[in-house]
């Protein structure tokens, strides 16, 4: 198999309207479709945990070329979605990054904006690149990551 790239980034919200707060308000995100879908008699039953019958799925883009990876944020809002985001380095996906330019002017816009961060901006990888991490508004933790010059 030869990987293209990343397609999109599906993560589960408790409230869409609090997430998108966080991802379009703040991150800076496109929305670029927020519908209704029904899951019950979906063509994908082994993949839904539990018997919700709709959806609330919105797309949100950061980038228009055609194979730009996008984000997904779906919420069941016929029964309460159970479950707590994972910490670092435990099974799972426990986080996701994205390549940002000039990360120390990021950090202060998204902290005017709101933002909570767990760790600031700091060298990491023997130097190679300057990080920092934040929680969305469910505790799934995000990576800013910009390469430094060596």
């Amino acid at each position: 198999m030869i990987t293209k790239g990343v397609s999109h980034i599906a993560i589960g919200v408790r409230d869409m309207d609090r997430s998108l707060s966080f991802y379009r308000d703040i991150l800076g995100f496109k929305v670029i479709r927020d519908e209704i879908q029904k899951t019950a008699g979906s063509v994908l039953p082994a993949l839904y945990q539990d018997t919700h019958t709709q959806r609330r799925v919105t797309t949100l883009h950061w980038d228009n070329s055609p194979d730009a990876a996008f984000l997904v944020l779906s919420e069941h809002s016929d029964k309460p979605v159970t479950g707590e985001p994972i910490k670092l380095d435990q099974i799972g996906v426990h986080h996701f990054a994205f390549w940002v330019e000039d990360l120390p002017a990021v950090y202060e816009e998204l902290k005017n904006k709101g933002a909570e961060f767990i760790v600031g901006p700091s060298l990491v990888a023997n130097g190679t690149f300057n990080s920092a991490f934040i929680s969305d508004p469910d505790g799934i933790i995000i990576q800013l990551d910009e390469r430094v010059s060596q």
